[in-house]
């Protein structure tokens, strides 16, 4: 079984190369999704945000007081502590749903993460993504998609990875500057190589 990854700025159309992927036959999670969950669902991880930042991270409910994470995380430069808590549980997950998704006759698992090449190229994959293209054009498509702002959305766009110096980390780029079609299109001619490494 290939395991890949996918990645790529906000706007630049991962998701949409995911679901084509998952359209072709190969399993796809999706971290960020994830994370999510295993914030209210992982006892260790809960844990361990309480921990960092507060019991008040948490409303009654059990759900996430995602104000009070922006703010206790966010807005004071903590995020990587947060990251160091949800992540390694997120990586554990993967690991899982891979072993999984083998024994289930896939012979390919897709990783979606706007992270995964923070700390260079993850060792447990075969094969890297990056889906990208030209900033005006992904702004406007979160701009579309959010009715946000363009300072909103520049403000999301620079704490993200600038994707065009990580592109030599990768083994297949996709730029996606023009229509919906010609991304399926690309994501077609990505999963068919993939495919043919499997």
């Amino acid at each position: 079984m290939v395991i890949a990854g996918v990645t790529g700025g906000i706007g630049s159309g991962k998701t949409t190369v995911c679901r084509e992927f998952e359209k072709l036959g190969a399993y796809v999670f999706y971290a960020d999704d994830e994370a999510k969950m295993l914030m209210v669902s992982d006892n260790a991880v809960v844990s361990g945000i309480k921990e960092t930042f507060g019991e008040e991270s948490y409303q009654k409910d059990g759900s996430l007081n995602k104000p009070h994470l922006i703010r206790e995380a966010f807005e004071t430069g903590r995020v990587e502590e947060l990251n160091n808590i949800v992540h390694p549980a997120v990586g554990r997950a993967f690991k899982n749903a891979c072993k999984q998704a083998e024994q289930n006759g896939y012979d390919i698992a897709v990783k979606e993460a706007a992270l995964l090449l923070n700390e260079g190229r993850p060792d447990y994959l075969d094969k890297v993504i990056i889906v990208t293209g030209d900033e005006n054009v992904r702004m406007e498509r979160v701009m579309k998609r959010d009715r946000s702002t363009a300072r909103k959305v520049k403000e999301r766009m620079d704490h993200q990875p600038d994707f065009n110096k990580k592109r030599h980390l990768a083994d297949f780029v996709i730029i996606n500057n023009s229509s919906l079609e010609n991304l399926k299109k690309e994501s077609v001619k990505v999963y068919n190589q993939l495919i043919k490494t499997s």
